[in-house]
């Protein structure tokens, strides 16, 4: 199964985002990854509306926004107008879960739920019915570089087996270094959120290690 590979923008350059675009897309990553937060629903200010129109512009791949803010539903349009193709957010922070999800439906993008390592399967399961992708979070959302969570492989698992079921695509959030890609692609993650456990600041060009990601021999 082909993986997905996403690179978390927090993680990059931004003295030189541009060149980090072009090198990101030429090594092949499939979606580009991208965390709001407000410092409210999570403890910390990342990426904004500016940072998303900035990546929009200098690839043609597909963008998400993984939107760790309180009530995304009021302001999901802004970053579709800004030009997401994908919107991931948090059951908690929202009201009206199916009615945002059908919306961001509606303006022709895909919709995603990420679901926090505290969150039980049982209270999202309806909101399935809507979801293109659901991202479960290996690590409490809000910072990078945090130890992976063992108990979420459960989650995992779980899902793998409703993905068929209900059609969406299973994203994997956190801490996702080789050895966690390749251990929860063989459960029926379809794809990864790659950030400073495999991807960023390495020191080497990223045209060797997303291949090498895949599985791909050199």
């Amino acid at each position: 199964m082909e993986k997905l590979l996403c690179p978390s923008m927090m993680c990059a350059d931004y003295g030189r985002l541009a060149e980090e675009i072009k090198a990101l897309d030429e090594a092949g990553v499939d979606i580009f990854h991208c965390d709001i937060m407000d410092s409210t629903f999570v403890p910390n200010i990342t990426m904004g509306l500016m940072d998303l129109k900035t990546i929009r512009k200098y690839t043609k791949k597909p963008v998400d926004v993984h939107l760790m803010i309180e009530n995304p539903g009021e302001k999901v349009d802004w970053f579709l107008d800004a030009g997401a193709d994908i919107v991931y957010i948090h059951p908690e922070s929202e009201r009206y879960v199916v009615k945002t999800l059908a919306h961001i439906k509606s303006r022709g993008a895909a919709a995603g739920i990420a679901i926090n390592p505290d969150t039980s399967l049982a209270t999202v399961e309806e909101m399935l019915n809507l979801c293109d992708y659901v991202m479960v979070m290996t690590v409490n959302p809000g910072f990078a570089g945090q130890k992976f969570i063992q108990f979420t492989k459960n989650k995992v698992r779980a899902l793998a087996e409703l993905k068929e079921k209900y059609g969406f695509k299973l994203m994997i959030d956190g801490s996702c270094s080789l050895a966690v890609i390749e251990e929860l692609s063989a459960m029926g993650a379809d794809g990864f959120i790659l950030g400073t456990s495999a991807l960023f600041g390495k020191g080497r060009p990223y045209a060797e290690i997303i291949p090498e990601l895949r599985g791909e021999k050199a």
